[in-house]
This record gives C-alpha cells, sequence and structure tokens, in this order.
C-alpha cells in the first residue's frame, strides 16, 4: 500500500492523518524484495514490513508491521489469518 499525507502534513503516517491507497510494487520494489529474502529467512522472520521511499529502503519494521487493516480493507483479505496460519504450521513442524 502507498500511504498518502494529510492536507500540510508532510509525513504520511496513518496516525498522523495519512491514508492508504493500493498501488503495485515497481521493479524496483521487487528488486528490494528478493534482495531482502534470504537475510529475512535467515533470521526466521517471517511477518515484517518495509518502508520504501522513492527508490530506496528505508527501514524494515519487524516487531510491530502497521498497515494490516489497510491492506485487509484495500485487498479484502485477512492478513491475520494467514500469519495464524503461518504460525501455527511452523510450530506443528517442530513439535
Amino acid at each position: 500500500m502507498k500511504r498518502i499525507p494529510a492536507k500540510d502534513e508532510v509525513r504520511a503516517n496513518l496516525s498522523r492523518g495519512g491514508t492508504a491507497e493500493k498501488t503495485t510494487l515497481t521493479s524496483r520494489d521487487k528488486l528490494i524484495c528478493r534482495k531482502l529474502k534470504p537475510w529475512l529467512k535467515k533470521e526466521k522472520l517471517f511477518f515484517t514490513g518495509i518502508d520504501i521511499i522513492g527508490n530506496y529502503l528505508t527501514e524494515i519494521n519487524v516487531t510491530s508491521p502497521t498497515g494490516i487493516v489497510e491492506i485487509n480493507n484495500l485487498e479484502n483479505t485477512k492478513i491475520e489469518k494467514k500469519f495464524w496460519d503461518l504460525v501455527e504450521k511452523k510450530l506443528k513442524s517442530i513439535i
């Protein structure tokens, strides 16, 4: 999703009045994801969020990815269900 700043605001934070807009990943966005994937897997991080501004990765959120409600609304999905299904699968594989 793309965050759009509120009028007269430079920050696009949802908590500061920004809004979520559906968007598509650019080829650069996909390249960043491909480059991050091995490291995220090595660190066993399977639920993260990234911030990209322009063509650059600016942040990797590993403790509290935001935007679930907005993505669910934009994509008509339930990310939290996918998350917990993955947690359950991982737990079953180690028990």
